[in-house]
Order: C-alpha cells, then sequence, then structure tokens
C-alpha cells in the first residue's frame, strides 16, 4: 500500500489542529475513482475551513481542499479509465469527504468531470470553484434576459476569485462592468481585466436605502449582507442580481421594495450540488469565453506547504485573483 502526503485537519479539546502527514490508501474514504492529484486551489471556503473561522468542515480528521485535478489510477465506473484527465469541483469534498491537498484523493465517479478540452489541469484549478461559480452566476443572467445593451453590470469583491473571473467574462461577452472593491489600489488590475469602472465598496458596505438611483443593469455578487442589499436597491427596474457569497456576511438587510416595486430578481448561485449537466455546460462555456491571458494575469502557483498561510492571507483580503497548488 502506497504511501502518500496530505494536508490534514483534527481536532480536539484544545481545538482544530492542522500539519501534514504520511498516509496511506487506507486513510482514503469510500468512491469509485482514486485519482492522483496534480493541482488545486484556494478559494474561500477553503480559508474558512483551514483556518477554523466558519464551522466548514463537519468531519475529523479532515483533508481540506474542495477543488482538484488529476490523473485517474484506479476505477471502478465505467464512466472513468486509467490514465484519464478529470477535474473536481464541490460535492462536500473538503468538507465531509476526504479533500483536494493531498497527492491522492477517492471519490465517487458521480462527483467528477472530465478535463475540459483546450484546459490544462493548472488552468482548471486557476479557475476553481471560484471561476466555475462565476460562470453559473453569469449564465443565469443572460437566462433571465439580461444583454449588454440594458447597461452596466456590477461585480462585487471584485479583486478576489469570483470577481476576477466574473469582470473578465462579462467584459469579453460584451457587458459593461463596474468593479467594487476594498482594494481600489488594484484599479488598474481590475481594469486589465475588462472593468470599465472601479467603485470603493464602501459606497454598498453600509445600511442603505430600501430603494436607491437606479444604478445597474444586472449584479454578480460573492458579499452579501449589506452590500447585496444596496446592489438590489439600485438594480434597475427587471434586473436582476446573482448571488453566490458572503464574505461581509449572511445576512440581507433589505426590503421587498426592489422585488415588489422594481420586479428585481435575486438569482441563486449554487455551486457545490450543481447538477452534472449544468457543470459541463458552465466548463464548456469558461474553455470557450474564458480570455485565458486574463486568467494567467490573475493567477499565483504556489506549492502544498504554503497552502496555511495563503489561506489565511485570502481570509485577511490579501490575495488577488487566483491562487493555483501545485501537489
Amino acid at each position: 500500500m502506497s504511501h502518500f502526503r496530505a494536508l490534514v485537519l483534527d481536532k480536539n479539546e484544545q481545538g482544530q489542529s492542522l500539519g501534514f502527514r504520511e498516509v496511506d490508501d487506507s486513510f482514503l474514504m469510500e468512491g469509485d475513482v482514486t485519482v492522483a492529484v496534480s493541482h488545486s486551489t484556494i478559494n474561500y471556503k477553503d480559508g474558512l475551513a483551514i483556518t477554523g473561522k466558519a464551522p466548514v468542515v463537519r468531519r475529523f480528521p479532515m483533508i481540506p481542499g474542495i477543488d482538484f485535478a488529476g490523473t485517474v489510477l484506479s476505477s471502478q465506473s465505467d464512466r472513468f479509465k486509467v490514465g484519464e484527465e478529470v477535474i473536481l469541483n464541490g460535492w462536500g469534498v473538503g468538507e465531509t469527504h476526504l479533500g483536494a491537498y493531498a497527492e491522492r484523493a477517492r471519490v465517487k465517479a458521480d462527483w467528477l468531470l472530465h478535463k475540459p478540452e483546450g484546459l490544462t489541469p493548472a488552468q482548471c484549478m486557476a479557475i476553481g470553484t471560484a471561476g466555475y461559480t462565476a460562470m453559473l452566476a453569469v449564465m443565469a443572467l443572460e437566462t433571465y434576459g439580461i444583454t449588454p445593451e440594458q447597461g452596466p453590470v456590477l461585480v462585487t469583491g471584485a479583486a478576489g476569485g469570483v470577481g476576477s473571473v466574473a469582470i473578465t467574462l462579462l467584459a469579453k461577452l460584451g457587458y459593461q462592468v463596474v468593479a467594487s472593491t476594498g482594494r481600489v489600489q488594484e484599479s488598474d488590475y481590475l481594469k486589465a481585466l475588462g472593468a470599465s469602472e472601479v467603485i470603493d465598496r464602501a459606497e454598498l458596505s453600509a445600511p442603505g436605502k430600501p430603494l436607491g438611483r437606479e444604478r445597474f443593469a444586472a449584479g454578480i455578487d460573492s458579499v452579501g449582507s449589506h452590500t447585496l442589499a444596496n446592489l438590489l436597491a439600485q438594480t434597475k427596474y427587471n434586473g436582476a442580481v446573482a448571488a453566490c457569497g458572503l464574505a461581509q456576511g449572511m445576512d440581507l438587510p433589505t426590503s421587498v421594495a426592489p422585488f415588489i416595486l422594481r420586479g428585481v430578481a435575486l438569482l441563486g448561485i449554487d455551486s457545490v450540488m450543481c447538477p452534472r449537466a449544468k457543470r459541463e455546460q458552465a466548463w464548456k462555456r469558461l474553455a470557450k469565453d474564458l480570455d485565458l491571458s486574463h486568467l494567467e494575469a490573475m493567477t499565483t502557483t504556489i506549492a502544498l506547504d504554503a497552502v496555511p498561510a495563503q489561506a489565511k492571507a485570502l481570509l485577511d483580503g490579501q490575495v488577488r485573483g487566483r491562487l493555483v497548488v501545485k501537489i
């Protein structure tokens, strides 16, 4: 039985502990496909799990990491053959099922997708759950009927992973993008991704009025709380906001006014349990619609050893764009 290296979270009466271990296949959980993991990434949820700032992890010991790319080592599934390249996003991996920050993972075949054509494993993890969520949000706005001619789209948390990918996707599709960020020093970076305007998050993050001036045709929000409430209040008649995060908070201190007076729609985006067909559609769209030069510009590659420190930095707002973890 071969041994491999893993980053393991554990918990006792004194609290949560984190460290690297040498483990073997018997440490892994049930699943019909075993994967040699080549790359992962750090998402906001990974940061919460590793730092213990939110009860993301529901089982201990746990290998955190909700995304991975790699090569099939063994398979009991007809859908995947040894040697094929695969990716995984979500499904409780890194939360209730041992995750990605290890040289090996064993998971259910239903959770895996074949690596999209035109993308490398590293590029898939540069996209990761953050970018895949951004694509789901863009698709939701399109399905609702939002078009570039209707006016600007606001992206909150713009310098983060979801925001960075959302900006470059929307810009390539012809939308005028307004970026909201607490790091206005990143304005040049955001405009290089395609934002036409950058605003300080302070314009949206304080308690606001039930209805404000109509400014945005739509929005993609990864922040929640007062920011989402103010975005809804400033969305134009028959506009829509896709909500996919809670960086400011899980609360939503708003009123029914945007919904019943302006017909604004609030579109919830779940990436964790998203059905396979929609996942495959999102990844095909990413391979086609995402500017890979912009993806490279927003991506930093780190080693597995750097994950604990970088997870904390991400939560502290010190990480721009996307992090790829080379396993």
